[in-house]
């Protein structure tokens, strides 16, 4: 048996390290992808181009204009004359908000009542249409307490040393910059592994059968176990490399720490790539050819990835998609990754998360195994 599972891994390996191109898209790929989506997939945002209509043109108005203008958050590309320009910039996309400040504003902030300002915002991006109006209220929120205390401290400066403050001091925990960042990147890691694993493994069984080579394997004296045995140990070898050479890219490039114990995260990578195979094999024995294989692949990645929690938290999506959710590897993966980088957790906190892996992982191996002899027979 070892002997011929040893031939059979020599057989694999030859097939894919033989080809120039497929040694490319094992390293390269990869590596690029996580470059690409380390620096786009964050929830920062920066340079907000806006516009500013100033009716008022006191010092004032001008002071809190000032303050948009020195955000890194924010960019002023344009400084309008009349309200009729707002809907213009809007619709061409060259600004994303417009801050007017209406006549009176220095007036009514001199007399001690409330300036409003008004904010016209593109929801069309609602993510980003939302934080970019959390900054706009820190914003005026800072220069309203900065304006009613330098107020008071002119007109009755022994009230502001009695006036009591209260002060927000934060300590994240895990994350002190609160840099989303370092967020994504494990889940970026826990995704392009699981597309790697899923695609080897579905498109090199589904090859054997396209090209009729399958039958001519199966009619020598290797056993069906062996063949399986054979046909996913070296891309689970393959998964592993890769997934390690996502993670050290990830971690020293974009600079994540990694707080936690490298033998669990070995440990959950390992259970989490036996999922994969597990998948990959049943697509391969539902499909007859490699464009089968690819759509079969992409209906299963993309929801698997959605309602993993990679990008939005699981709890906000409708009830029956977190029940659906349970069945998904990627999202205990995810939970192991963000886990072991950020907080530092051992098993003792992970225990749950590994055993739904493995759970899933030798249920999803068993379907496919016996999918796979009855679709040989």
């Amino acid at each position: 048996m070892l002997a011929r599972l040893h031939q059979m891994l020599i057989k694999e390996f030859l097939q894919v390290f033989r080809d120039k191109r497929s040694r490319f898209l094992l390293i390269v790929p990869p590596i690029v992808q996580m470059l690409i989506f380390g620096y786009a997939a964050t929830f920062e945002i920066r340079h907000v181009p806006i516009a500013v209509l100033d009716l008022d043109h006191s010092q004032e108005s001008r002071e809190l204009v000032a303050r948009f203008t020195a955000s890194r958050t924010f960019e002023v590309r344009a400084r309008l004359e009349h309200h009729r320009q707002i809907a213009e910039l809007i619709d061409r996309g060259e600004v994303i908000l417009t801050v007017q400040l209406h006549p009176g504003f220095a007036q009514r902030l001199r007399k001690g009542q409330t300036a409003p300002v008004q904010v016209i915002l593109d929801g069309t991006n609602s993510n980003t249409a939302l934080i970019a109006l959390g900054y706009v209220n820190r914003i005026a929120d800072r220069f309203a307490r900065d304006y009613q205390r330098d107020r008071l401290r002119r007109t009755a400066p022994l009230t502001v040393a009695q006036t009591p403050t209260v002060e927000l001091e934060r300590r994240p925990w895990f994350n002190p910059d609160l840099r989303s960042r370092w967020f994504f990147i494990p889940g970026i890691i826990g995704s392009l592994t699981l597309v790697m694993v899923v695609n080897l493994t579905a498109f090199s069984i589904v090859r054997e059968r396209e090209l009729g080579t399958l039958e001519q394997i199966m009619v020598t004296p290797i056993r069906r176990s062996e063949f399986i045995l054979g046909k996913t140990l070296p891309y689970f070898l393959i998964g592993l490399a890769d997934a390690a050479l996502i993670a050290l890219v990830g971690t020293l490039w974009f600079q994540v720490p990694f707080r936690g114990e490298l033998w669990v995260l070995f440990l959950g990578t390992v259970l989490f790539l036996l999922s994969m195979l597990g998948v990959g094999l049943f697509i391969s024995t539902i499909s007859a050819t490699q464009q089968q294989a690819m759509v079969t692949a992409f209906f299963f990645l993309m929801p698997a990835i959605t309602i993993s929690g990679f990008g939005s938290p699981i709890s906000s999506m409708p009830e029956a998609l977190q029940y659906i959710s349970y069945a998904d590897p990627l999202r205990y993966f995810l939970v192991v990754l963000r886990g072991v980088y950020l907080k530092g957790v051992g098993l003792e906190v992970l225990w749950a998360q590994m055993a739904m892996m493995a759970v899933i992982g030798v249920t999803l191996l068993t379907i496919s195994v016996l999918r796979f002899h009855k679709s040989l027979d």
